[in-house]
């Protein structure tokens, strides 16, 4: 289901073929509605804050993928309803295990994306960090 209008929507197969990766990203996305905006998700628990696949990128990922979707469903809004999404990383050399997780979340949507490598994030043991906007149509 689209419901916002997604410009030049692309996958990574295209655009990035060596690095095995599928996600539906787009270049931009024109949205009109109530915005959404989560704070970056971190891979721990939304209750409680316990950590989540210390050392492992992908259990991270999914963890991240998984609290921004629980959170998008508290705010009365869907994975459809994805605009953007921005993705910090502690080491580039996760990038493609990472956005593997983020496309299997986001199949179909075409959000815009950007992916930044830091130096750190909140806690040594976090290996990424993914923050989503999302705007619920009118």
């Amino acid at each position: 289901m689209t419901t916002h209008t997604r410009i030049r929507p692309f996958n990574t197969k295209e655009t990035y073929p060596e690095q095995k990766l599928d996600n539906d990203l787009c270049q931009a996305v024109v949205a009109e509605g109530r915005m959404v905006f989560l704070r970056g998700q971190c891979p721990q628990e939304l209750d409680g804050g316990a950590n989540v696949g210390v050392g492992d990128p992908v259990a991270q990922a999914h963890k991240v993928m998984q609290n921004i979707m629980q959170l998008l469903d508290e705010c009365g809004a869907e994975p459809a309803h994805l605009v953007k999404l921005v993705v910090y990383l502690t080491d580039v050399r996760h990038r493609e295990a990472i956005y593997r997780v983020m496309g299997e979340y986001i199949r179909g949507v075409h959000p815009v994306c950007t992916g930044l490598v830091v130096v750190a994030l909140a806690r040594p043991e976090w290996l990424v960090e993914i923050d989503a906007t999302a705007v619920i149509p009118a």
